[in-house]
């Protein structure tokens, strides 16, 4: 039998009434404070915690090369304008139904926005440990009014005409190094914004106080999973979550295989419950991925790859309902910075 976490949701945090319902900041200036420059190394295959690897005895001297170059890349991307950073967040009033997640438009909860299939963990764990899925981090109905947030944020706009002229160039180090940092901007943007969240537009943290290595270290409380995660590894909830936030309006979109685009973009849910915490789906069996509504066999397939399921023999379609997001509660911020 499966074991499911027994959370506590008598209390859980409200959203800010001082919020406003669009957003508009010369947030982009800030960024660079957020970026996590341990991956930026991983592009050249140089490993090692940072500042640290600087001054390792094996590959200090690369990587201080590569750094010194990425922070002069880093000034002439932003005093250049080379790149334009979108971002989209909205707050939603939420409830678990059994493993999956209901968001509504507004504090009513007649009307749904979207659902958040989830998986529970399927093996079988001693000592009665959990079997946990991202729903138990969300109260129910006969809980507690709860909360859920949805973001998608880009910093690719723009990219692919600087990469051009590199290319064009025959400058291959350059390209590499301009998308690395992109990529890096990317998510350094999306932890600005779950910081913004947590301490303004749903303020249930207004006074943390983190150092860059501790929001690397996730000490602050609540988690943004993504579509991919290996908790939630479904990367077909994209297409809801691009619906409800309209990320056109911000230039994301999806491509067929529900890639975002650009390249250089981030998107997920927030979670705020103190014991929200990140894991492993790992292995499921067929009916989980059959209550998913897998629509067609190459869907099927990804998310068996993923996370080890079989196929499904027959085609199941189950969409979710979307709905206008612009309500008083369900309300969408947007941020559009250029530089």
């Amino acid at each position: 039998m499966l074991q499911s976490l027994s959370g506590t949701h008598t209390n859980p945090p409200s959203l800010n009434s001082s919020a406003s319902a669009y957003l508009k900041t010369s947030i982009w200036q800030s960024l660079e404070p957020f970026i996590d420059w341990a991956p930026f190394f991983q592009t050249w295959d140089l490993a090692g915690p940072f500042p640290a690897i600087l001054e390792d005895d094996v590959v200090g001297d690369e990587a201080k090369k590569v750094f010194a170059d990425g922070q002069a890349m880093l000034k002439k991307i932003i005093e250049g304008r080379w790149l334009t950073a979108n971002a989209v967040v909205g707050l939603y009033p939420a409830q678990r139904v059994g493993d999956d997640i209901v968001l509504y438009a507004d504090e009513s909860r007649q009307q749904q926005v979207m659902t958040w299939y989830g998986l529970r963990q399927q093996t079988v764990k001693p000592n009665n440990n959990p079997n946990r899925c991202l729903s138990d981090f969300v109260a129910d109905q006969t809980q507690a009014a709860d909360y859920v947030g949805l973001f998608a944020v880009t910093t690719g706009i723009g990219s692919e005409k600087q990469e051009k002229r590199f290319i064009d160039a025959h400058d291959d180090y350059s390209a590499i190094l301009f998308k690395a940092l992109a990529d890096r901007l990317a998510e350094a943007f999306a932890e600005c914004m779950h910081q913004r969240v947590r301490k303004d537009l749903w303020g249930y943290a207004a006074d943390e106080s983190f150092s860059n290595p501790e929001l690397v270290a996730e000490k602050y409380q609540g988690i943004r999973p993504a579509p991919g995660y290996p908790a939630c590894p479904d990367h077909s909830a994209k297409r809801a979550m691009f619906d409800v936030l309209q990320c056109g309006d911000i230039g994301m979109g999806l491509t067929e295989s529900l890639a975002m685009t650009p390249a250089a973009s981030v998107s997920g849910f927030y979670l705020a419950h103190p014991q929200a915490s990140y894991f492993n789906v790992g292995r499921i069996g067929e009916r989980p991925s059959a209550r998913l509504g897998v629509a067609t066999r190459r869907r099927s397939e990804r998310l068996a790859k993923a996370v080890g399921a079989q196929p499904l023999k027959k085609k199941r379609i189950l969409r979710a309902s979307c709905a206008s997001v612009k309500t008083n509660l369900g309300v969408k911020w947007q941020c559009t910075h250029q530089r």
